[in-house]
């Protein structure tokens, strides 16, 4: 349910003690074979190879190539234009930082050519152990890679210039890796419902949100949290917006709260906390708003709810550090965790794994980057990176129906980190189940049973060669 994902220091822990030359052998043949496998009609190919293993590599494959009859080049022999497929090998996990000029013009002529691209191990330009990619970068079709995935074909931005992954076995032995990738297999951690148990055994959420506008955000969590099995579900929410949740919302039980201009009011805090003592996971900021009254609202709960809080959308808005006995899973998009961290969006979006490990270190929480990998960062653990979901996530609502999952499985008693991660998979499943255009956040949510059953088929990006 969690396979390993290596850097590049564990790649070389894991080669330690084997004959180099050995390595290459295997790594070489696997590329060529593969390469021949998935472009039969390939007859020309155009090595562009660096001068290390990684280079030892890809001119091993040429070989192999021109062994079986193809024409196999160097680019110094031959031009890229007379390609029918390019070997990029020019760079392996030892890569980090920007490459130079000279590797960089190559990477861009690579990148100019009409030809599918297999890259050795990973694409030039990628860091192995964080995904991160400082300059030019070769956008492949298909990479190549020895032993087990690295964390740079699984992160963003890494994972969007690799095409499609395949994993070859070079004999090395498996490596217990700090960071590891969640397949759909972890969902047999959640509970299901069992016969001696009532709806609140079964899992009780209260979902905290909701103004006047916003509405739907508490709804989609509220639904979610049912779908994802949670056997009672209350929203607590502004009184002057109860009619519209009588009407959306039919099995959730409704808390009418005093507000101020629309907003939860701090005066709702002493009644949401007696309502959340008996939950088994609260889901805080969904379409509450934003302002020193929901900003009260927040901290008030953050300090006396005991239970295990989700922090979403406006509860994460100019929110400052905490301690709580409770777990607390915060669920950022790259935009909010910047305005945590105080760095922009961008950045974040650059340096995906090092920005979860700072929201988590800062805040002391489990911190969920949401994202088309989404990452999930415990203090002083490992990081659980999930890259199941589609594009269809890529919609509005979509953050809500995460972090209802996420209180479901906690209100189901899973360990914080595990349920990030769980539901991250849950969702991520289900998103391969709907309409791939058009999709609607409320199309996922529709199709969690049926995951949370087993009769859903996961999505693997990556396979064994």
């Amino acid at each position: 349910m969690l396979e390993p994902l290596y850097t590049a220091a564990e790649m070389k822990q894991a080669e330690a003690g084997h004959v180099v030359r050995d390595l290459m052998e295997r790594a070489g043949r696997a590329v060529a074979e593969i390469a021949m496998e998935r472009f039969p009609d390939a007859r020309r190919f155009v090595g562009v190879c660096g001068g290390g293993a990684n280079g030892g590599d890809g001119r091993i494959a040429l070989e192999v190539l021109e062994s079986a009859g193809r024409a196999a080049r160097p680019v110094e022999d031959a031009p890229l234009s007379d390609a029918d497929v390019v070997i990029d090998a020019l760079f392996g996990t030892g890569f980090h930082g920007e490459p130079r000029e000279e590797a960089a013009a190559a990477i861009e002529e690579i990148n100019a050519t009409s030809a599918p691209v297999v890259s050795v191990d990973l694409p030039s330009g990628i860091d192995a152990s964080t995904g991160e990619v400082a300059g030019a970068c070769v956008d492949a079709t298909l990479t190549v890679t020895f032993h087990g995935p690295k964390v740079g074909l699984a992160v963003a931005p890494g994972r969007f210039h690799a095409g499609k992954v395949v994993v070859a076995d070079i004999g090395l032995k498996p490596l217990e890796t700090e960071h590891r990738l969640v397949t759909a297999e972890i969902l047999r951690l959640v509970p299901h419902k069992q016969p001696d148990e009532n709806k609140y055994s079964a899992g009780t959420v209260l979902v905290v949100g909701g103004s006047p506008g916003l509405t739907g955000a508490p709804s989609l969590a509220a639904d979610a949290a049912f779908r994802a099995d949670a056997g009672y579900v209350a929203v607590a929410m502004p009184e002057s917006t109860l009619p519209v949740f009588e009407q959306r919302l039919l099995e959730a039980v409704k808390l009418p709260c005093p507000e101020d201009d629309g907003l939860i009011s701090a005066r709702a805090v002493d009644a949401i906390v007696e309502f959340g003592a008996k939950a088994g996971a609260v889901a805080l900021g969904p379409g509450l708003g934003r302002g020193s009254g929901p900003k009260e609202v927040v901290l008030r709960l953050l300090d006396e709810l005991d239970r295990p809080v989700v922090v979403d959308a406006d509860a994460l808005f100019e929110l400052e550090p905490f301690d709580r006995a409770g777990q607390t899973v915060m669920t950022p998009h790259e935009g909010e965790l910047g305005r945590l961290l105080e760095r922009d969006s961008s950045w974040v979006s650059a340096h995906r794994m090092e920005a979860a490990r700072r929201g988590a270190a800062r805040f002391g929480s489990v911190c969920l980057l949401k994202g088309a990998d989404t990452i999930v960062a415990a203090p002083g653990e490992g990081m659980l990176v999930s890259a199941l979901g589609t594009p269809a996530l890529a919609t509005a609502g979509s953050g809500d129906v995460l972090t209802g999952i996420v209180a479901a499985f906690l209100a189901k008693g899973l360990d914080a980190r595990l349920a990030a991660a769980a539901a991250a998979a849950a969702q991520g499943v289900a998103s391969t189940l709907v309409a791939q255009a058009g999709a609607v956040a409320s199309d996922v949510i529709h199709k969690l049973p049926d995951v949370l059953a087993g009769s859903a088929m996961p999505n693997h990006s990556v396979q064994s060669g």
